[in-house]
């Protein structure tokens, strides 16, 4: 069936709160805009909060490039304890002391040894899926199997706050990088081990946390208010991608 000529078209920024899945801020963008046809450029964690880029009407054409873009974002690692998800959401299986001696200037020199070209192995807990089942699953049933390393890029991996055992950063990283991972890994490569606790996504791209709405923000206009919120795909995507 073709699409109405009156459905909306255009990319929504949303700022996601904590505690909900990408999908279900798609489907919430769903009943407020009234159509069916609308997708996402790069999901963050039910954990994580921030910018989620949504693509509305014939917009959803541009999801390869937009979602392809550099990411930005803050996050804060708690070192000494270790989850099975590298994160918040998982359960903690080890447990180690921090060092009284760790310092901002020591977190600072791991940081600049991990940036660059690199490869980064999915963690067990994600959507990534092998043989057609995605790796959480396998994870909630005790299993683990061998995950193909991707190539990532880290542009940005600087410390912002210290105050032990926790440490806020900004991270700007190619498509397809865990920062929860990220995390981990610095916490290993440190010494106490961790895992990350808080996570927001700022930038994608040319998109900007600044300029995205909030769910309750969508859901207090009126309709027409909320279709003049989508950004023309064209702002953010060149012609030949669209």
């Amino acid at each position: 069936m073709n699409p109405s000529p009156n459905e909306p078209d255009g990319v929504l920024l949303v700022d996601k709160p904590q505690g909900i899945t990408s999908h279900d801020v798609v489907d919430r963008v769903r009943r407020l805009f009234r159509t069916r046809r609308v997708g996402h450029a790069g999901t963050l964690d039910p954990m994580a909060t921030g910018l989620l880029v949504i693509l509305v009407g014939k917009a959803c054409k541009a999801s390869q490039y937009l979602m392809s873009q550099e990411k930005e974002y803050l996050a804060t690692v708690k070192f000494g304890e270790i989850t099975d998800s590298q994160d918040a959401d998982g359960e903690v299986i080890e447990t180690r002391p921090v060092p009284e001696d760790l310092s901002a200037e020591n977190i600072r020199a791991a940081m600049k040894g991990m940036l660059g070209d690199q490869y980064q192995t999915p963690p067990m807990f994600s959507a990534k899926k092998i043989k057609g089942v995605p790796l959480y699953k396998l994870a909630r049933k005790g299993e683990e199997v061998e995950r193909e390393a991707r190539f990532i890029r880290v542009e940005r991996f600087d410390l912002l706050a210290f105050r032990s055992p926790e440490a806020d950063f900004i991270v700007k990283c190619t498509k397809g990088t865990y920062v929860r991972t990220l995390a981990h890994d610095l916490a290993n490569k440190i010494g106490p081990g961790g895992h990350l606790v808080a996570l927001r996504r700022t930038v994608s791209g040319e998109a900007n946390v600044a300029d995205a709405a909030t769910l309750e923000a969508l859901d207090a206009l009126d309709y027409p208010a909320r279709v003049a919120r989508l950004v023309p795909a064209r702002n953010l995507v060149p012609i030949n991608a669209l």
